[in-house]
C-alpha cells in the first residue's frame, strides 16, 4: 500500500523487454530486492540494486494499462517505497494499482502559486471522479476541484510540482490514473443490493 506522497522524482535510465532500470537516490535508502515501489503509481517488484539505480519487470497487462511503456530513457518518473506497516498515511490510500491512462489536457495559473491541470479521462473511470475526492495522477495523491463527464482538474501546489513529474507533462501526454478504491468497493458492494 502507498500514500501518494511521492518522495522524488527518479528517471528512466532504460526500458527494454519489460525491464525498466530506474535513477534513484531516496527511494534505494532501505530498500532490497523484493521490496515494492510504485514508478508513475504502478507498484513494481525490486529485482536488481545498485548504488544509484534499482530495476524492475513490468509485465505485459502493466505496460498496457500504464504510460510505462511510453517513457524514454531521461524521463522523469515519481516514486514512492511502501508504506511502513507504522508509516504515517499523509495522502490517501492507493494500492498502486493503475486503472488506466489519462490526457493531459492544458495547465492554467490559478492565483500566485497554483496551476490549475485539467485531465481527460475514459468514461468507465469517470465515476469514481467527484468534486473534493481522491486521485492519484501518476502516482500522486491529489484533490479533484472539479469534474465535468469526461475530465476533472486539480491544483498542483509548488511543493507538487517541485517533486513530482506533474508540471513537467505536456498536452496530449499520457498519466497513470488510480481512483479512490473505496468508490469502487461501495459500487461493487451496492450492485448486488
Amino acid at each position: 500500500m502507498f500514500t501518494g506522497i511521492v518522495e522524488e522524482r527518479g528517471y528512466l535510465k532504460s526500458l527494454q523487454d519489460g525491464l525498466l532500470t530506474i535513477l534513484a537516490g531516496t527511494v534505494l535508502e532501505g530498500t532490497k530486492v523484493g521490496d515494492s515501489i510504485a514508478i508513475n503509481g504502478a507498484c513494481l517488484t525490486v529485482t536488481h540494486l545498485l548504488p544509484d539505480s534499482f530495476s524492475v519487470h513490468a509485465v505485459p497487462e502493466t505496460l498496457r494499462r500504464t504510460n510505462l511503456s511510453m517513457l524514454r530513457p531521461g524521463d522523469g518518473v515519481n516514486l514512492e517505497r511502501a508504506l511502513p506497516v507504522a508509516g504515517r498515511l499523509g495522502g490517501h490510500i492507493v494500492q498502486g494499482h493503475v486503472e488506466g491512462t489519462g490526457e493531459v489536457l492544458s495547465f492554467t495559473p490559478d492565483g500566485a502559486d497554483g496551476l490549475t491541470a485539467l485531465y481527460r479521462v475514459p468514461r468507465a473511470l469517470m465515476r469514481y471522479v467527484v468534486p473534493k475526492g481522491f486521485i492519484a495522477i501518476d502516482g500522486a495523491s491529489l484533490t479533484v476541484v472539479d469534474c465535468t463527464d469526461d475530465t476533472f482538474w486539480v491544483t498542483l501546489i509548488p511543493y507538487t510540482r517541485d517533486h513530482t513529474n506533474l508540471a513537467a507533462r505536456r498536452p496530449g501526454d499520457a498519466v497513470n490514473l488510480e481512483t479512490d478504491i473505496v468508490a469502487r468497493y461501495v459500487e461493487r458492494l451496492t450492485a448486488g443490493a
